[in-house]
């Protein structure tokens, strides 16, 4: 039996952590369901539209990644709605530092209130990773500051071009 997983975000952009998550959970899934938010609760530089250009220019055609095994989606229902639609019982959340966990530890708990068969796994991004966020991603490029380290080629050109 295939074994999914929901990896919920709003990827506004993606980064090089994020990429860390997505990579590690393909070793413990058949399926990553990449599911970007599309909330109206937040401020976001890319829609979701563009975001989930961005996801598949980075994922399939910088990191050539498995077409296979990553389902890209934009979502605004509950995420536990997603697991019940793609019959799965596991939400992915990536950790960076202390400061995620109480956020994380919070929303895990109201998704296993809404259903209790629903597990959330936190996975860690690799220790060079853990430091980038889309939040420090944008502001870097809007002050035309390099950010090859922390991103894909493909997801640097889409910020240029919002910034230009």
């Amino acid at each position: 039996m295939s074994k999914t997983a929901i990896y919920p975000g709003t990827f506004d952009p993606i980064t090089f952590g994020h990429i860390d998550v997505i990579k590690k959970s393909l070793k413990l899934f058949d399926k990553i369901v990449v599911a970007v938010s599309d909330g109206e609760n937040k401020n976001y530089l890319f829609d979701a539209e563009e975001r989930l250009e961005i996801l598949k220019n980075a994922l399939f055609k910088d990191l050539k990644m498995n077409k296979n095994k990553i389902i890209l989606i934009s979502f605004k229902s509950l995420t536990t709605n997603l697991c019940k639609k793609y019959k799965s019982n596991i939400i992915l959340r990536g950790l960076r530092a202390v400061s995620d966990f109480e956020y994380e530890f919070q929303l895990a708990g109201m998704n296993r209130k809404l259903n209790n068969n629903i597990e959330t796994l936190f996975l860690m991004s690799d220790v060079e990773n853990q430091i980038i966020s889309s939040k420090f991603v944008k502001e870097i490029i809007k002050l035309n500051g390099d950010i090859k380290k922390f991103t894909t080629k493909s997801t640097i050109k889409a910020l240029k071009e919002k910034y230009e």
